[in-house]
């Protein structure tokens, strides 16, 4: 597949729409799209942070060690939505100069599903989690007019096609289990999946000879993921007393072959006949061996937290090299991420004014994206804030609202190797609104009302 085409001509021919997909980028069409920012709407607009933290009002979807602080008679269920804004921008190139060049860009809006979560007690010290969200998502469209005097000398005008849509989904369930006071461990499966489709096609336009003698082509590969992982977590309270709370935190996951069902399909044709192949496969891509160490800092207003997520995507896949048209080579690379979370709470016990109850959230992460482009690599970074909206005093079921403005890579450029020819990358810029809503947290739905 003529892959360098998605970012050489990637923003240049696409329109604004919507779709099921929960991303829009070229970068998506390799690997498993574009990873999502894992956790709740609270966690999201907390920087994405929340492994060391421990709450008995929201389900811990980053740590399944934080199952354990479930509350005796309660059940916490978490259901969120979020709409993505999203902008492409890209140098195009007239020459080899670096100063010789047009901008491009487009946008597209997104509206989707983004988690469910549902958290319980089992028995004193052990609970029980459950969540649902996106992995990875693939979503792109573009085209290209091929403009080579050999190629209009022959058959006319052709014109590239590249298309890909699907979503990759996690499930995920464990026990959490507070050992001894203070110190609490947590294992979950993992259960990846989902499809993933690439099509690409040639299409002749004005065939001025008419020889009869040129083909078209429509190729297109199916990826179908089934596959299970796991997690493993710890929390310890390092300090705990009635006002304030220090706890550290951490968790691995076991990557190992992902080996998606891949099923590749090719139709030929010409004026008179058409041929089709088709071949099943497993693809070879494998899921990275993360560890995630983060620290949280909590008392009666305040919560901060910080913290540090290694993917080993680039040790795990080092022997997986793709490369696009004319040799540009697309490579695994490992990522380090930081992430910064702040939450205000200025009276959370307050009857009369409803606005010091409102939670106030901020925050920030910064990191590399997990495949570089000719050995340029590509960072990601996003800022964000929210609000936490109680129903009821003393209650914990809550409405939570966030904004994410972030974006990825950079206007630089690289020089194709076979064509020595100037390319520049993609630079994304987005900003995302979630709505979030927490139910029944501390509301004690299993207590039997009594009549004196």
């Amino acid at each position: 597949m003529a892959a360098i085409v998605v970012i050489l001509f990637g923003v240049n021919s696409v329109s604004a729409q919507e779709s099921a997909v929960n991303a829009y980028s070229p970068y998506t069409m390799y690997g498993v799209g574009e990873l999502g920012t894992h956790g709740n709407a609270i966690n999201r607009t907390m920087g994405g942070t929340g492994v060391a933290m421990r709450s008995t009002q929201m389900a811990s979807m980053l740590n399944p060690a934080g199952y354990s602080a479930t509350l005796p008679k309660s059940f916490i269920l978490e259901v969120g939505i979020e709409g993505n804004f999203l902008k492409n921008q890209q140098r195009k190139f007239n020459s080899t100069s670096a100063d010789d060049y047009t901008t491009a860009e487009n946008a597209r809006n997104i509206i989707n599903f983004r988690e469910i979560a549902i958290q319980m007690p089992i028995a004193k010290g052990l609970g029980f989690g459950f969540s649902l969200t996106p992995y990875g998502s693939v979503g792109y469209k573009m085209h290209t007019f091929e403009q080579s005097e050999d190629i209009w000398g022959t058959v006319g005008g052709v014109m590239y096609n590249y298309q890909g849509d699907g979503d990759v989904t996690e499930v995920k369930a464990g026990l959490g289990w507070e050992i001894f006071r203070g110190f609490s461990i947590g294992l979950a499966a993992k259960y990846y999946w989902g499809n993933i489709q690439h099509n690409y096609s040639t299409s002749i336009y004005g065939d001025y000879v008419g020889s009869g003698n040129f083909v078209s082509t429509i190729g297109l590969d199916d990826y179908a993921f089934s596959n299970f992982k796991f997690q493993a977590g710890i929390q310890w309270n390092i300090i705990s007393t009635k006002k304030r709370m220090l706890t550290v935190g951490a968790t691995y996951d076991y990557g190992g072959p992902l080996r998606p069902k891949l099923q590749q399909t090719v139709y030929i044709g010409d004026h008179s006949s058409t041929i089709v192949s088709q071949e099943d496969s497993r693809g070879q891509m494998r899921l990275p061996h993360a560890v995630n160490a983060g620290v949280c800092y909590q008392d009666a207003k305040f919560i901060a937290n910080f913290d540090y997520s290694y993917n080993n995507w680039g040790g795990d896949n080092a022997f997986f090299q793709q490369d696009a048209f004319s040799g540009m080579s697309i490579k695994y690379v490992d990522t380090h991420t930081y992430k910064f979370g702040f939450e205000y709470v200025p009276n959370r016990f307050d009857v009369r004014n409803y606005f010091k109850r409102i939670s106030y959230r901020i925050g920030a992460r910064y990191g590399d994206y997990y495949q570089s482009f000719e050995g340029r690599s590509i960072d990601q970074w996003a800022v964000t804030a929210g609000f936490g909206f109680p129903l009821r005093f003393m209650g914990a079921t809550s409405i939570n609202a966030g904004i994410e403005i972030g974006g990825r890579g950079n206007l630089s450029s690289v020089i194709m190797p076979k064509l020595n020819k100037r390319v520049g990358l993609i630079r994304q810029n987005y900003i995302k609104v979630s709505l979030g809503f927490s139910l029944f947290g501390e509301d004690y739905w299993f207590v039997r009302p009594k009549i004196d």
